[in-house]
């Protein structure tokens, strides 16, 4: 079997490789310049030299074509494109060309290509926006409130489209927040592991977030990419939510990772009104119920054993 990571250098990239590499797969992943591309997260998880890497844009057609016809996958991931929602603001245009353009050429050349590949598309949870606290499941309807969960949406809908228009094996994972030592740092989970590491280390420094009220469903993303291959075998294709189904909010998050520190929190962290989205989710909750009965994942790491890693992870071996 052949697989293609789009976004292979990301987080869940990586860890997606990583996995696949372990079920006996070829693994490929694309960078803009393959020339220059540095390993990053793959040789964080010693898998760098087990990877082919080919040049490639996502937003250019003629570029996914190209790297498509070289490699003849059996399966695609696409896990590139904008990840930040604060970005998203400041680059809506670049939000819904790399999301959402680069899933519509993904699924023109597979059309065109090979209608046999198998194809799967990083949907996300910010695509419900505010729920009111309820759990989210595969038809609760979408309310996007950012660029980026706008674009999220359109590759959502275009994924749906060219499988019920061309009977492509499309799928979506909707997927909630997942976390890891190799999430980068402008993440908030990343942020407060790394000031309340550093100000166990010394430092005198305070930590600033926007609302500490806000709440999240955060798992842990080795696990979510499994869910991402078993989607790829089930007989049909179907869109599902990946989460854990437990939810903290911020704050409690904070309290738990200065506390692993011996440290309280509350002597070292400032909300600031300033770091407040134009538009923000307060509560964002999943319901797995349908991963579970059909694919047979359920997340087994839950959030305190996830801050727990990451702050392990902070200390070093």
């Amino acid at each position: 079997m052949r697989a293609l990571i789009f976004g292979i250098a990301g987080q869940d990239g990586a860890y997606l490789a990583s996995f696949l590499l372990k079920k006996g797969y070829e693994v490929f992943g694309t960078s803009r310049d393959s020339w220059v591309f540095k390993g990053g997260n793959l040789d964080s998880l010693n898998i760098t030299d087990q990877v082919q890497i080919s040049s490639m844009d996502l937003t250019d057609f003629r570029s996914v074509l190209t790297v498509v016809q070289k490699i003849k996958p059996d399966e695609i991931y696409n896990l590139a494109g904008q990840t930040s929602v604060r970005l998203s603001f400041e680059q809506p245009v670049e939000a819904m060309d790399s999301i959402g353009r680069g899933t519509l050429n993904c699924l023109e050349v597979i059309k065109f290509v090979d209608p046999s590949i198998r194809f799967f598309s990083a949907s996300s949870s910010d695509c419900f926006g505010d729920t009111a606290g309820q759990p989210a499941c595969e038809k609760t309807p979408f309310s996007p409130c950012s660029p980026y969960a706008v674009a999220k949406t359109t590759a959502h809908y275009l994924v749906q489209n060219y499988r019920q228009a061309y009977g492509l094996f499309a799928c979506s994972g909707i997927l909630f927040n997942h976390e890891s030592p190799h999430r980068p740092k402008l993440f908030v989970t990343q942020k407060i592991v790394s000031a309340a590491y550093r100000i166990y280390n010394g430092s005198n420094e305070r930590l600033e977030l926007g609302s500490l009220s806000i709440a999240r469903d955060w798992g842990w993303a080795p696990e979510y990419v499994e869910a991402m291959w078993k989607m790829l075998q089930l007989k049909e294709p179907q869109d599902f939510v990946i989460a854990t189904g437990r939810t903290i909010t911020l704050e409690e998050f904070v309290q738990k990772t200065f506390a692993y520190f011996d440290l309280n929190w509350k002597d070292f962290v400032d909300s600031n009104e300033s770091l407040l989205r134009p538009s923000e989710i307060m509560i964002s909750r999943g319901d797995p119920a349908k991963a579970k009965l059909l694919l047979g994942w359920s997340a087994s790491i839950d959030v305190d054993c996830v801050i727990e890693r990451l702050c392990r992870a902070a200390l070093g071996p």
